[in-house]
């Protein structure tokens, strides 16, 4: 910290508290960037503002000024370009804002979240395609996750982290000494209790405001439908083809998005299924549940443990890219990843006019197939 023009943070909150000695406190952030709140009292004043006309907010050269922005190295260097112009009682708030809102000092927000949420999610709110308002569809969203393995828990964890409301988990196993080295929500002390509890705790260890909904059972037919039924959106993390064709045809009949995921020694594939969207299901690519000798599963070949890691953060950047409606989704392509050759590929899928689910004359409508 450069002490002849910075100052701390508990230095700036004593002054602000020091009603005898009022200094000006001048918050040289953008507009966009003043969603995560703000100190009681301070002026605003855009930087590139500041920087032309500082005559604006300064009337007296030697008033007593503490500049901030968000992390402190703007407010630094408009300090020291002010001081070269005379401000001769101008400093910088070292660290920034949010330097003051990690020390738990207070401050004040025009919306409607609460200070410890603006803290946590504070590196997402500042963004401008998120703001607080994307925050809040974040926190409303509802999205399950059918299997609590490889690629589910790298998804549970950075969907939980996101600040993703509630959060479903599907899975009837229980934590082995095999899954450790790639479920990541599952440690040693694990072994033995059921998937669903032990992704529960972890999670919750992350984000506590999350609300955990665990369905300790089979994903079947006769359960899919009523399971998926509260949710927005749908994320896969089977290891067998039976349930990822289940899910497609589920998600499909009740008009949700499926986000698929697959994971198979050094490679990885990753899509969202939604023909309510305009894309295709599973089915236009796959008609039929390929045999189970011709797709082998991890258990039988092996799997390199960041492989389902690497999926499953594309999966949970599929999920939050579509409940926030920001970017360009997986709908109509199929993401391949190659770890050995450090490999990533993206395939454009149509919609197959004779697929047998979403097609023109389909005929499979309803699970019974299964």
């Amino acid at each position: 910290m450069d002490k002849n023009i910075e100052v701390s943070i508990h230095d700036v909150h004593h002054l602000v508290q020091n009603k005898d000695q009022p200094i000006r406190l001048i918050d040289i952030r953008e507009k966009e960037e003043l969603v995560t709140g703000y100190i009681e009292g301070a002026v605003f004043a855009p930087n590139s503002i500041v920087k032309i006309r500082p005559e604006e907010f300064l009337p007296e050269k030697d008033t007593p000024s503490v500049l901030y922005c968000t992390s402190g190295r703007r407010s630094l260097a408009t300090a020291k370009m002010l001081k070269g112009m005379g401000y001769i009682n101008v400093v910088s708030m070292a660290g920034g804002f949010n330097a003051w809102i990690e020390a738990g000092y207070r401050f004040k927000t025009d919306g409607t979240m609460d200070q410890e949420q603006i803290k946590r999610y504070s590196r997402q709110i500042l963004m401008h395609e998120i703001k607080e308002e994307g925050q809040q569809k974040l926190l409303k969203a509802r999205v399950l996750i059918v299997g609590a393995g490889g690629l589910g828990c790298p998804t549970g964890l950075y969907l939980a982290s996101a600040g993703v409301g509630t959060i479903g988990i599907v899975d009837f196993d229980r934590v082995g000494l095999s899954n450790i080295h790639r479920q990541v929500l599952h440690a040693t002390a694990d072994i033995g209790r059921p998937k669903t509890d032990s992704a529960k705790n972890a999670i919750l260890r992350i984000n506590p405001e999350v609300n955990i909904v665990t369905f300790e059972q089979r994903f079947t037919p006769d359960n899919a439908l009523d399971i998926i039924k509260d949710f927005d959106v749908v994320i896969e993390g089977s290891d067998n083809f039976e349930t990822k064709f289940l899910l497609n045809d589920a998600a499909f009949l009740s008009g949700k998005p499926y986000i698929f995921g697959g994971a198979v020694r050094f490679d990885g594939q990753a899509s969202v299924f939604y023909p309510k969207g305009g894309g295709p299901c599973l089915r236009c690519m796959v008609p039929e549940i390929p045999p189970a000798d011709t797709s082998p599963t991890s258990s039988e070949v092996g799997v390199l443990g960041v492989v389902p890691g690497l999926i499953g953060l594309v999966q949970a950047a599929e999920a939050l890219k579509f409940i926030l409606n920001i970017g360009d989704t997986l709908i109509g392509r199929f993401f391949v990843y190659n770890c050995l050759k450090a490999d990533f590929k993206t395939f454009f899928v149509d919609r197959n006019p004779s697929c047998p689910l979403c097609g023109e004359n389909p005929t499979i409508k309803g699970l019974s197939s299964f």
